[in-house]
This record gives structure tokens, sequence and C-alpha cells, in this order.
């Protein structure tokens, strides 16, 4: 059977096995396991093993759980709750005011944590309630919190951003460093975005009455001290990356650390919070790695089959030139981005993709930050965006997944926005990285 006829069969086979309801990690598992039965017998099991263990080897990999973690334990601590109360003052009689101090938290969150799925429902919990008792419109009031919420696929210390640099062999702290800039550009096309909204309508996001405002500057800053804490182990973790004091690695245990010793300042640091906090760590670790058997594990034995090269060649005799290729395979990413979750899509099409990149001139490293912004719109792209389903879980029950997905076509349009200038200028994404290692 010639390599076209196995990649057409690998597809179909793949949307059957979603269709009928298999998860994905599960689905490309077991045609990976077919695929090395059929063409290598026995042998290619140990062929999936041997892929399978030299990734799951490197030592950068302990850095997922430590910032998972991190991310528990805050969620666990009340920091979050104080965190956005101590800002939530400061919003005063500016129209869409709450708005902007709930995107301001969220850079802060994902800072602090680098997964989605916490913070999000974290904000749904704090920030929704109170922007619907302002009067605030739902729809804006959604998008913020489901569009803020995600940044923590954007801003480092982002799992995505690990993962990305573990298959395309890119530093990770540069990663970190290149991500940066866009991630608190795309914070601030939010904020914006808002402020002009609700200053052309200040119906859409009213200020908080004078009675909740009317607060002593000396008492604001009172309040800030809960920022403290959060501030400084964010800080702490990306200094000692960005300085070259710690590894990637070493820099998460630190943070995980920190967050443990500030919540026992806090006196919340009980053996409940950390069994729940481990337990979270390991169910979330556990559909990460599923995730990453099942699409690996294809990759590497379809590669093994010359498939990874026929896509090559196929995508090259298109001769599309560079910003042709490019702007095609974006929208890949975006069109798959609608129905797998970015772990599949990052192990099936980085391989493919990375190659025909480098050759075509452009910057592993910018192409990193491309693929991250483009798994951020994925996150609130229907039918499958996870991030209205994570704000579903905690909003009100009169808010339908529909209206949800309604609210998000905005900011997922500023998202496209925030795309296509770091596209058309790569000096946002590879500034930082060379100012602080150099050579870039």
């Amino acid at each position: 059977m010639d390599i076209g006829t196995i990649s057409l069969l690998i597809a179909v086979g793949l949307i059957v096995l979603l269709v009928v309801g298999v998860p994905f990690a599960f689905a490309a598992g077991f045609i990976a396991t077919v695929i090395a039965y059929t063409n290598f017998g026995l042998g290619g099991f140990s062929l999936l093993a041997a892929r399978t263990y030299e990734l799951l080897n490197g030592y950068t990999l302990v850095a997922v759980p430590m910032f998972v973690l991190m991310a528990s334990i805050l969620e666990r601590s009340g920091m979050a709750k104080e965190l956005f109360n101590a800002f939530r003052v400061w919003a005063g009689k500016t129209p869409g005011g709450l708005a902007v101090v709930t995107t301001i938290v969220s850079v802060i969150l994902a800072a602090t944590t680098g997964i989605i799925g916490g913070e999000i429902v974290l904000l749904g919990l704090l920030a929704l309630p109170q922007m619907l008792r302002l009067g605030y419109d739902q729809r804006l009031a959604i998008g913020t919190i489901c569009a803020g919420g995600s940044l923590g696929t954007m801003l480092p210390p982002s799992i995505i951003l690990i993962f990305y640099g573990l298959t395309a062999n890119v530093s990770i702290s540069h990663l970190f460093a290149a991500s940066l800039i866009p991630g608190l550009l795309l914070a601030f096309i939010y904020i914006i975005y808002i402020l002009v909204r609700c200053r052309i309508n200040p119906v859409l996001g009213p200020p908080a009455p004078p009675e909740e405002r009317n607060i002593s500057f000396g008492q604001k800053i009172l309040l800030l001290k809960s920022v403290a804490l959060p501030l400084l182990i964010a800080g702490g973790v990306l200094g000692s990356i960005y300085l070259g004091i710690a590894s990637v690695t070493e820099s998460a245990a630190l943070g995980a650390a920190g967050m443990a010793i500030a919540a026992a300042i806090r006196r919340e640091l009980t053996w409940e919070m950390i069994y729940g906090a481990c337990k979270q760590t390991m169910l979330t670790c556990g559909i990460v790695l599923w995730l990453v058997f099942g699409t690996n594990s294809l990759v590497g034995i379809y590669n093994a089959i010359g498939g990874i090269q026929f896509l090559q060649s196929q995508f090259t005799a298109l001769d599309l030139g560079g910003v042709g290729s490019l702007l095609v395979i974006v929208a890949v990413f975006l069109v798959l981005g609608c129905f797998i979750d970015w772990i599949g899509i990052m192990f099936l099409t980085v391989p493919v993709f990375l190659p025909i990149i480098v050759k075509l001139g452009y910057d592993p490293l910018w192409f990193g930050v491309v693929f991250n912004l483009c798994m951020q719109i994925a996150y609130l792209s229907p039918p499958f965006g996870p991030a209205a389903f994570y704000l579903k879980g905690v909003a009100p029950k009169h808010i339908t997944i529909e209206q949800i997905f309604n609210a998000l076509w905005p900011f997922m349009l500023l998202q496209c926005i925030g795309l296509a200038l770091i596209m058309y200028f790569p000096e946002i994404v590879l500034w930082l990285p060379r100012v602080i290692y150099g050579g870039l």
C-alpha cells in the first residue's frame, strides 16, 4: 500500500473514531498501533515504546506538573480572590473599568499559572457575577473573561510553549522571552477594545455605585498587599529563567515551592489543600500525557514509514511561496483548532511544517509564538472551544453555551489582529529574546 493511501486511511480513521466518541488520544494511539503492526510486525511495538520513552525521558518535562501544582495551590489558597478584589477598587468610575481590571488580573494569573482552565473558572466565579451585578453587557463580560483567561496559553510559563520547545527542539527559556511581549500586546488590545466600546456606549460597562468606589487612596494601597506574593512568585520564576539563574524545570519547582510557602504564610496550607492540589495535578497531567502518548506514537510511526517526508513533498509541490505557505499553515492550525486539542495539533503538524518553515527562512522561535497564538484562538473557536465550556460550568444557568460562543467572536477578531501583527512585524516576537540572550 502506497504512502498516499495510508495517509488518507489515517485521516478517515481519525475522523470516524472521533465522530463515534473515541477520545483523540486513544484514537491516535489505536491507529498508531495498527500501522506499527501492519508495517513492522511485533517489532513495531518496540518503535512505539522507544518513541514515547524518548520524549517522556526529557528532564524539562518535569516542569509541567510543577507549573500545574503551582496553579492548583493558587486556586485553592484564596490569593486569586484577594488579587481580584484588590484591583477591583481601582476601577473607579471609568466605563468598562471592571472589565479592564479583569483583564489585568488575567495577565497576573497567566504569569503565575501557565494554564487556562483554572483561570477561566476562577474569573467566572469572581468577575462574572460582579460585572453582571453592575449591569455590564453580558456579551462583553463573557468575552472579557474567556479571552483574558486564555492568556495563559500566551504568557510564560505557558505549558504549550514547553511542549513546543520539546517538539521543535527550541530553547524553552527563549520561547518564554519571545512570547512575553506578544502576550502583553494581546492584553493591551483587549483593554483598548473594552475602553473604546464603553466610551462610545457607557451602558455596556457601567461603573460601580459611589458607595463602593468611595475608598481612600491609603486603603486602596493597603489592599494591594495581597498582590505582592503572586507578583513576587511570578517575578521570581520568570526572572530566574531570563537571567539564567535556573533552568525552566528548576524555576517551575521554585514556583511551586514559593506558592506553597505563600499559602503557609496565609495559614491556608492544610493537608486537605495539599491533597486536593496534588490530585488535580495528577489528573491534569494524566490527561496531557495520554494525549502525548497517542499523538506522539502516531507521528513517530508515520514518520518511520516515510509519511512526514511525503506530506512535506506534497506541500512543497504547491509552490505557494513564503507568505502563501505561511498563510496556509496558519489556516490549517485554525481549522484543526475547531476540532482537536492543541497537543494533538502540535504533534501532528509541527513535525511536518517546521522543516518547511525553516527552509523558507522563517525563525522557528517566531513560528512557535505564531503557533501559540493560533492555539489561543482555538481555545475560543466553536464548536469545541474549551474556554466556552470552562465558563459554562460556573456561569449562571440562564447563560447558554450558544450565548457564550456568540460573545467570543469580537475577541477572536482581536486575536486575529494580534496574530497579523506578529506575522507582519516579527520583531515583536524576536526583540526581547535578542536583548536578553543575543545572537538570535
